[in-house]
């Protein structure tokens, strides 16, 4: 299993979120987010931030690094790994199990990704087997979503798309089709952009925050 950092707002945790992380990270890149999300007083909730395999990535000259899946070209939407997605997508269903087993329900589980985490999250989270209470996309796409089928549990998944405006690592245009693909799907989706390059800002942190205390029903 993926080694991880945890976190618990409170003890004895109802709930669940699995934050992971972008390329070349690890796990601590957002261990300390939960206190800025402005989550209700008293939540009980466990953030899991795991950390992604090491492996050669082709953009990169083949550099080894924490990575969800291969990049081949600039061109993200070009080639897309997915053999990689759908291993990392196996790594991020053992944490949802392993969760389960300890007594969270699965509709109390979130999964977040900024990113190439982004895009784990989102192809998990269609897919998983049990009824899951969301996904959060930061500064992601959905490179796999014609690709599936969405799993009949998990199809209609409420799911937060988050982006920045000026976003030269994974333009913003990215996100949008994952948004109208989902929407489409009628699934209830919600997209903010802001002024921001590839990265996160506190209103976004704080929207998402409450996106989750109403996914939660906290």
């Amino acid at each position: 299993m993926l080694g991880s950092i945890i976190k618990e707002t409170a003890k004895n945790p109802n709930a669940t979120v699995i934050w992971l992380h972008g390329l070349g990270a690890d796990g601590h890149d957002f261990a300390d987010i939960a206190p800025e999300l402005g989550l209700p007083q008293g939540a009980a909730i466990r953030f899991i931030f795991p950390h992604a395999p090491i492996m050669p990535v082709s953009i990169n000259n083949g550099y080894e690094m924490h990575a969800w899946f291969d990049i081949i070209h600039m061109d993200l939407e070009q080639e897309p790994d997915i053999e990689g997605i759908e291993k990392s997508s196996k790594l991020i269903d053992e944490l949802i199990d392993a969760e389960i087993e300890k007594g969270i329900s699965s509709e109390k589980i979130i999964l977040i990704g900024f990113s190439q985490g982004g895009v784990i999250a989102l192809h998990t989270a269609t897919r998983y087997g049990k009824k899951l209470a969301g996904a959060a996309s930061l500064s992601a796409f959905f490179p796999t979503a014609q690709t599936m089928p969405l799993n009949a549990v998990n199809s209609k998944i409420p799911v937060f798309f988050g982006h920045g405006n000026f976003d030269n690592v994974l333009p913003a245009e990215l996100s949008q089709k994952a948004f109208e693909f989902l929407l489409a799907n009628g699934n209830p989706v919600e997209r903010y952009t802001y002024h921001m390059q590839h990265s996160v800002c506190m209103e976004e942190l704080q929207v998402l925050g409450k996106w989750i205390a109403n996914a939660f029903s906290l």
